[in-house]
């Protein structure tokens, strides 16, 4: 049994999260920045975007975490688990995610955050 909260709970996972797909992020735009895309400006800038506020939110997390006292720290990685230290208010609390289904969550997140940024940079041409 847990002793911490779902709010906090998730926000220590985005802590998680996060920064694994910044770097995925940071990958992919390394990778169209090299390819041979007739236009990669438009790809380049929802990423870019993207992970602009990804490190908005990052930042907006490690602070309220900090103002908590709640701490994640990543303790053994093998092929199939991933194994995280969760402290709570002094608490600790070991978890282990299986390494597909953390894979799949920055899936989906990377999804929610170029899809936002999609939405909110499209703007109408003037002709």
């Amino acid at each position: 049994m847990t002793r911490i909260p779902n709010e906090e709970r998730a926000m220590m996972e985005l802590a998680i999260y996060l920064p694994m797909l910044l770097i995925v992020l940071n990958k992919d735009l390394a990778t169209i920045q090299q390819s041979n895309f007739k236009l990669k400006k438009p790809y380049v800038t929802i990423i870019e975007q993207s992970m602009k506020q990804i490190q908005i939110d990052l930042r907006r997390i490690k602070k309220e975490m900090y103002k908590n006292d709640l701490k994640v720290c990543e303790v053994n990685r093998d092929e199939a688990f991933t194994d995280f230290l969760f402290i709570y208010k002094g608490y600790e609390e070991r978890h282990n995610y299986f390494n597909p289904r953390i894979r799949n969550k920055v899936q989906d997140l990377m999804i929610v955050y170029l899809q936002d940024n999609k939405i909110n940079s499209a703007k109408p041409i003037d002709t």
